[in-house]
Parts: C-alpha cells; structure tokens; sequence
C-alpha cells in the first residue's frame, strides 16, 4: 500500500499548479500592453465615403447659383430654393464630423465639421436676408455679405495652413476654396455679376478637387488602391 500511495501524492504534487514567483530586483515586472483589436461595428469604416459627397453638393450648388443658373435677386445671386441642398451638405458634413472623432481621425473631424459650420451660416444668412430674420436693411445688407466673406475667408486661411503637412491635393484644395472666397468678396464690393460668375467657376474646381478625393476613398473602401494624393509641403 506505500508505493501507490506514494505515487499519488507525487502525481498530486505535479498537477498542483506552482505560485507565481514574486518579482525581484533582477528580475522586474514587465507589463505586457494589450493588443490592439481593430475597430468593428458603426465605429467602423471611412467618414470620408459621407463626408465628399456632401462637401460635393454644398459646392455644387453654391457654384450653381453664383454661375447664375438661378435668377438674380435684389440681394444677389442667391435662391432661397438652392438653401435646403446646402443644409443637407451641412447635415453630411457634421454627420462626417462625429464619425471621424469617434474613431479618433482628428483632422478629417476638424475639416469636416468647419465645412460644415460654413455651408450651415451660409444658408442661414441666404434665409435670413430674404426672409428679413436679423431685422437688418437693405442699406446694410452689402456690409453683412462683407462681413461673412471676410470671417469665412480668415478661418479657411487658417486650415489652409494647417494642411501643410497633409498630403499637397488637401492643401491646394483649401488654396481654392479660399480663392473663391476672396472672389466673392470682390464681387460683393464691386457688385459685379461676372465676378459672381468667376466665384461659381471656382467652386466648380473645389468640386473637381473633392470628387477625385472621393474616388480615391471609394477605391481603397472597395480593396484597390487610394489615389495619389501628392507629397505634404511641409515634412515633420
């Protein structure tokens, strides 16, 4: 009866599972980081495929009107009709804005949620002068179009630069965007309907810009390769 009863003991010693070691100055702790799970479910995916299309329509539509494809009102080339397109713009931008922060895309988050921002105070102040919301006369109504050109032209200049150090076809778009914005602020001083015009045209090239993004996001999206985007100006 002692040697199976020896022999137990040993196969019980043997399965009991040994206590952790604890650390010792030789021998420190090292902790071991988690690994990384690629993001799944609705934070999934590339804003991007909701974001260029909805800057495309914005875009578009503004340029429509400034071309002159609307009728002309006392207030200028805008059409109170054109508005609903441009708030579905600003609905796609900030839409696109949500989507990137939740997953951390900071700067496509930034971009879009200004884009955004503009295309909502643009439509805003078409309603609003036709409509006589803010009360304000017609007398003054050159000085409030100056007043947006100019703050809209300040805040474009400024994510101008910070495309620096994006790939270039980002920073030529905001190069464009901001000519178009400096293009309507001369039409709005000199009140002529060919630089009105030049400002539609423009937009149409912001149009251009943004499509060729698109594609470039659709194919990676659909497993083929993204669209040269051209080097960033600035390095890190």
């Amino acid at each position: 009866m002692g040697a199976p009863r020896e022999c137990f003991l040993k196969e019980a010693e043997m399965a009991t599972p040994s206590p952790t070691p604890s650390p010792t100055p030789q021998q420190p702790v090292r902790l071991v980081p988690p690994v990384e799970t690629p993001t799944t479910g609705p934070l999934a995916g590339d804003p991007a495929m909701v974001g260029f299309p909805s800057f495309v329509v914005g875009a578009v539509t503004i340029g429509m009107v400034y071309i002159g494809v609307v009728p002309a009102t006392p207030l200028g080339p805008v059409a109170g009709a054109a508005m609903p397109l441009v708030l579905a713009a600003a609905a796609g931008m900030f839409l696109a804005t949500i989507w990137a922060a939740r997953i951390g895309q900071n700067a496509a988050a930034g971009i879009s949620g200004i884009v955004g921002s503009f295309y909502l105070s643009y439509a805003l102040l078409v309603l609003g002068l036709t409509h006589n919301w803010f009360g304000i006369p017609l007398t003054a109504v050159a000085s409030t179009e100056k007043i947006f050109a100019i703050s809209w032209i300040a805040i474009v200049s400024m994510l101008l630069l910070g495309t620096l150090r994006l790939p270039m076809i980002w920073t030529l778009l905001f190069a464009v965007v901001d000519a178009a914005l400096i293009l309507n602020l001369l039409a709005i001083i000199q009140n002529s309907a060919n630089m009105y015009k030049a400002t539609g045209w423009v937009l149409m090239a912001v149009s251009a810009i943004v499509v060729y993004l698109f594609f470039g996001s659709a194919s990676h999206a659909s497993g083929g390769k993204e669209l040269p985007l051209g080097p960033p100006i600035l390095h890190a």
